[in-house]
């Protein structure tokens, strides 16, 4: 086989049409449980994120980190409130009314929107291949290569 051609297949597959781990970017929607805060991402699922850190362990957040032009808050938005801690660089948005955290800045990526997982409509999260981050050990954590980047 020519070098070029051996380039051509495992640049774009077998079939020469589709590249390969091409990330399938799609359009989901989500919200907390009551319904109030609703929103809309565009994003794929291949990078989701479980963090052992003690916030993430004690709400079950799975991570997708988005771009701000990938979001959009549909409804809710006078429903949101936030909590703060520690470094206070990450703003903990939930519903006021049932408690639940859909979305988030994070302090990893302060510039993005971090969306739980778990409040994507009609998600299969036993279908999704979860990444591990160690929220333990944050500091040095973060100067590795995280799943998100």
């Amino acid at each position: 086989m020519e070098a070029g051609r051996a380039q051509t297949f495992a640049a774009f597959g077998a079939n020469g049409l589709k590249p390969l781990h091409e990330p399938m970017q799609r359009l989901m929607e989500g919200g907390c449980h009551c319904g109030r805060v609703r929103f809309r991402v565009t994003a794929d699922l291949d990078r989701v994120t479980e963090c052992n850190c003690s916030i993430c362990t004690k709400k079950g957040f799975l991570h997708l980190i988005v771009a701000p032009e990938q979001f959009e808050l549909v409804s809710g938005a006078d429903d949101l409130t936030s909590y703060r801690f520690n470094t206070m660089a990450a703003k903990h948005t939930f519903c006021k009314v049932c408690g639940i955290h859909a979305f988030y800045v994070p302090r990893s990526d302060p510039d993005k929107i971090d969306i739980n997982v778990r409040c994507l409509d009609g998600i299969d999260l036993l279908a999704l291949a979860v990444k591990h981050f160690d929220g333990r050990n944050w500091e040095t954590a973060i100067e590795q290569r995280v799943p998100w980047r």
